[in-house]
Formats: structure tokens, sequence, C-alpha cells
């Protein structure tokens, strides 16, 4: 993939984004909005492992954000199995310099898009902590629905956290 959007890229991850996106991942505030997978503090040894590891991926679900000098965050789908086969889970983040400027919104769009041609996905869906906002309306600016909240569903950073469930569902195909 290689859309632009704007002063910005949703590309094809490369192994030579590791140095910027070891940069940008290792921040408390970044971190403390994504699973626990992801390390912090965020090491450059980390950022060149989660590369390889994506770039062996096929098909590609997972994307860099870039500028033209460098990679910025990291964008993607899990795609479902079995009875789940036609959903996919959507997951981002974005270096703090870069958040407001509707960037991440953008960024969706293209990937939402990309899961409904590309994969065939009837629906996708997102789950930010409750104390995201910022992640609730960047899904809401890109047409997601709010689904609802589901109360005590996960432990991050020693607190028991709400989530919210945002889903957009593409017409059905089938």
């Amino acid at each position: 993939m290689n859309v632009s959007i704007g002063d910005f890229t949703v590309r094809d991850a490369r192994l030579e984004d590791a140095l910027s996106i070891a940069a940008y991942a290792d921040n408390p505030r970044v971190a403390a909005n994504l699973r626990d997978i992801f390390p912090h503090p965020y090491y450059l040894e980390d950022a060149e492992g989660f590369l390889r590891h994506m770039m062996q991926q096929e098909p590609a679900t997972v994307f860099a954000i870039a500028t033209a000098a460098e990679a910025v965050g990291i964008i993607g789908l899990t795609l479902g199995e079995d009875v789940h086969r036609f959903t996919a889970e959507l997951g981002y983040w974005l270096g703090e310099p870069f958040w407001g400027r509707g960037v991440m919104t953008a960024a969706v769009r293209v990937v939402v898009e990309h899961g409904f041609s590309e994969f065939g996905l009837l629906r996708i869906y997102a789950e930010p902590y409750v104390g995201n906002a910022g992640s609730a309306r960047v899904l809401e600016k890109a047409g997601f629905e709010y689904e609802g909240r589901m109360r005590a569903n996960v432990f991050k950073n020693g607190c028991v956290l709400d989530q919210l469930l945002y889903s957009v569902v593409r017409e059905r195909a089938l």
C-alpha cells in the first residue's frame, strides 16, 4: 500500500523505519493507550523485531504512517478467523507531535477502505480505553459508530479499565 493523505502517506513498513518508530514509540503517553505487548520503554531492537515480523506477513495488514522523511506511526488490521472471518480489529498509534492534526483520522479511513476492498471485510472494530478521548474522536470522525462500553474489560498499568467499542460496517455483499 502507498496512499497519500496530505503531507503524510500510509505505506508498507520498511526496516529503515526502525529508528524513527523507536523514537516516537518510546513515549509513555503512547504506550498508555496500547496493549501490554507494546513495550515501554521502547527500544530500537523492539522496532526492528516488530518491523521484521510485520514485513513477513502475507498479506500485509500493518502499515507505516509516514512523512516524506520518516515513519511517525503504525496502523493495521488483525483479521478475524473462523466465524469472524469477515471481521477485523483496527489498531494504531501515532507519534505525539502529530496528534490533533487529522492525520490518524485520514489514515483510519484509508485502512478501512483497504480492509473492505482487499479483504472483503464486512465489519471493522476498535476498542479504545475509556480515558482515550482522542482515539474515540478519531474513530467517530472516520465514520465508526459507538456500540457500547465494556466494563472492567482490561487491566493496564495497575488499573482495571473500561473499553469502548466502535465499529464500521460495510453493506453486505453476500
